[in-house]
């Protein structure tokens, strides 16, 4: 998938409430996992498929998300849904912070050191 995101993307986990509406307009409802968040939008993962476009809102003790659902793609576990959030609507970790969060950032690039040797050589 391309990464069309200007902003950092936090990893994070923790169980979020998700209504939306269905194409024959019945309100729906799920928990889901939040995968991940930015400023402009998350990533959760569901049991359902929901559909490209729809408008979908993500309560958290404090308040609520409101976006589209930009991408629904079936991996493995379940369907993970992307949501761009809606213009006014922008995630600070003041106003809600995730029960799990990682800057993928602060973790090192450098790679570790090894000796010559390593850890499957042979003794010379």
């Amino acid at each position: 998938m391309i990464e069309r995101r200007t902003e950092p993307r936090m990893l994070c986990a923790d169980l979020v409430d998700v209504r939306w509406k269905d194409k024959a307009n019945r309100a729906r409802r799920a928990v889901a996992n939040l995968e991940d968040i930015s400023l402009s939008g998350a990533c959760i993962q569901l049991d359902m498929q929901v559909p490209l476009g729809t408008l979908v809102r993500i309560s958290y003790p404090k308040g609520e998300f409101a976006g589209i659902v930009r991408y629904c793609q079936f991996r493995e576990i379940g369907y993970f849904v992307g949501i761009q959030f809606e213009a006014g609507c922008k995630w600070s970790r003041t106003s809600f912070r995730p029960l799990h969060l990682l800057d993928p950032r602060s973790i090192s690039k450098k790679p570790a050191s090894r000796s010559k040797a390593g850890p499957f050589s042979a003794p010379t």
